[in-house]
């Protein structure tokens, strides 16, 4: 699984919901919340193909984006990888660190319970 950087997610984000795409249609989506040129845009792109995340069609003269990986799997591999970097893999620190510092309605305490349940089994 390709090693994804902040800004790269932002684009992949676009991908995932809107493909395929256009250098210009990423761009449009990504004006809303940063203030990249279409140059910054190309060189994610150009660097999210290098790393095999997304793909492309030319058609006539224009190159159409997609993903080559799924939100799921990206999002699985990159909680995997946070786990062993900040908590040395110990799923059991990450968790009681996150109850700490996160207030939990009782439907999402329940909800956690069921969760732990269905490992049970």
């Amino acid at each position: 699984m390709p090693q994804i950087s902040d800004s790269e997610w932002k684009v992949m984000k676009i991908l995932w919901t809107n493909s395929p795409a256009t250098a210009n249609e990423v761009l449009e989506n990504l004006v809303k919340n940063t203030n990249w040129k279409s140059t910054t845009v190309k060189t994610l792109l150009s660097r999210l193909v290098k790393k095999g995340a997304i793909g492309f069609e030319k058609r006539n003269r224009t190159y159409y984006y997609y993903p080559l990986v799924t939100e799921d799997e990206c999002v699985k591999a990159e909680s995997r990888s946070f786990l062993k970097r900040v908590y040395g893999g110990a799923l059991k620190s990450m968790i009681a660190n996150f109850l700490e510092i996160q207030d939990l309605s009782e439907a999402d305490i329940e909800d956690l319970k069921n969760i732990l349940d269905e490992k049970k089994d």
